[in-house]
């Protein structure tokens, strides 16, 4: 019920009419007064979970010292509708702030969020360190739900990983996101840059979308160069085609638990399944998540010959066409590196 129909439905006298619209006008009056800027501590935080109710709102207000009457912001929230329109989410409020501005912040939800940037060649376990790290997720729980299959089937990821599938790119999250929202996101991103064009390009290749996006993730391991990613590609595709292994090192690595930084020739002796050394033919699955551009490499692919590729120790790599051309520029590079100190 509205003040004004409150005061006419039960014919209160004039009086007491004008009295209660003078608290009120102090109440409201003393709720819209800032508090004075402090030195230390000017930014307060305040954490409003899903579901809590707006007693509970002006309690977490009142404890960190951001109102100074709870009965004056209850006052205006009743004015304004605000106890039904409070959105849950992470605050940031200016300790001068008025309680008038608060509770707009808090009516159009104004919460902070968190901008997680994922780069291209990140695994899953690496995304989940990275949001851990913030506070945003509980890490055992995004791994798990990385590999629970009746989760990863309403997100259209046809592997037994979200690997491969959550997309590179920049993300602003709140902390009222959890696990599978975060996720949800991320794959989502996945399908919007994937188009059904390259999706039918796949299958013409006889790719089914496992194993492109498989090749694509070796393609963006393999090299930070976009220019040389149809290269590698062509790599790649030649060996595929005439059955040769892929002989890639970081198949290699991401087979190995705790991976300590140092490939040994016992590594590569070892058998896993994602020793492609040892194993013909692609991996079981995608070994990171890669780029639009490591995607597109991996359907167009450069038109060239080569079979092989060693590092300049530069960043960029140089590609034969057979044995005999490789190991001369294995022996070059080796001493350049060796040289270097290297």
């Amino acid at each position: 019920m509205k003040p004004l129909a409150f005061f006419r439905r039960y014919r209160l006298p004039v009086f007491t009419i004008f009295a209660a619209a003078g608290i009120l006008s102090a109440l409201w009056l003393l709720g819209a007064l800032p508090y004075p800027v402090t030195q230390k501590d000017d930014i307060v935080t305040v954490f409003i979970p899903r579901g809590t109710s707006f007693p509970r709102v002006v309690n977490l207000l009142d404890e960190k010292g951001l109102i100074r009457s709870r009965l004056a912001f209850r006052a205006m929230a009743w004015f304004t509708n605000a106890p039904q329109q409070i959105k849950a989410g992470e605050y940031e409020f200016p300790r001068a702030m008025t309680a008038a501005d608060i509770l707009q912040k808090l009516i159009h939800g104004d919460v902070k969020f968190y901008r997680i940037v994922v780069p291209e060649g990140f695994t899953v376990r690496l995304i989940a360190d990275r949001l851990g790290g913030q506070g945003l997720v509980n890490e055992k729980e995004f791994l798990r739900l990385a590999r629970d299959r009746e989760f990863l089937a309403t997100l259209q990821i046809p592997t037994a990983s979200a690997e491969g599938f959550l997309f590179p790119d920049t993300y602003n999250i709140d902390r009222t996101m959890d696990a599978r929202t975060i996720m949800k996101m991320m794959a989502g991103q996945f399908w919007t840059k994937v188009t059904s064009e390259m999706i039918a390009k796949a299958n013409a290749q006889k790719l089914s979308l496992k194993d492109w996006v498989t090749l694509a993730s070796i393609i963006e391991k393999e090299t930070g160069r976009k220019d040389e990613m149809p290269l590698v590609s062509a790599v790649f595709h030649n060996r595929l085609r005439i059955k040769m292994p892929l002989q890639s090192d970081p198949t290699v690595i991401y087979g190995i638990e705790n991976f300590d930084g140092n490939l040994t020739r016992k590594h590569l002796e070892r058998q896993n399944p994602y020793n492609s050394y040892l194993n013909r033919g692609l991996p079981p699955g995608p070994i990171c998540n890669p780029g639009l551009d490591a995607l597109s490499a991996a359907l167009n692919p450069a038109p060239v010959h080569y079979f092989y590729f060693v590092s300049r120790n530069d960043g960029s790599h140089q590609f034969s066409a057979n044995l005999a051309e490789h190991n001369r520029a294995v022996r070059k590079y080796q001493i350049i590196r060796n040289s270097s100190g290297n």
